[in-house]
């Protein structure tokens, strides 16, 4: 088992910035690939960034490429990341995810492909 806990949600205003943490423990040997997802009133969930345990690869959705940056830090088992020029269509629950199976440099885009998720955190962007 994997635990994720997400930490730095909030409000504000568009044009600011954020940065989500999202620590995890357990089995975390075995982590692979991590990652963010963020899911609005209505919508399916989304996939915002992920980021490979070999190589440190990131990949971005279309929405956020160039405003959000993925880090982590493996020694601490911490994946971040920083939100900047946010906008107010930004605003959505961002999950957390691991992936503990596959290949190392592999990093999915998909929800079904993770298999650990944490609680959410709620990020609200005003106009």
């Amino acid at each position: 088992q994997v635990q994720l806990v997400e930490s730095g949600g909030g409000l504000v205003q568009a044009g600011g910035s954020l940065r989500l943490s999202c620590a995890a423990s357990g089995r975390t040997f075995t982590t692979y690939a991590m990652g963010w997802f963020r899911q609005a009133p209505g919508k399916e969930r989304e996939f915002v960034a992920g980021i490979s345990w070999i190589g440190g690869y990131t990949y971005y959705g279309d929405s956020v490429k160039g405003r959000f940056t993925i880090s982590r830090d493996n020694a601490k088992n911490t994946v971040y990341l920083q939100m900047n020029s946010l906008k107010p269509e930004d605003t959505a629950v961002y999950y957390c995810t691991v992936r503990t199976y596959g290949s190392g440099w592999y990093v999915a885009m998909s929800p079904a492909e993770y298999n650990f998720w944490g609680q959410g955190t709620q990020v609200t962007v005003s106009s």
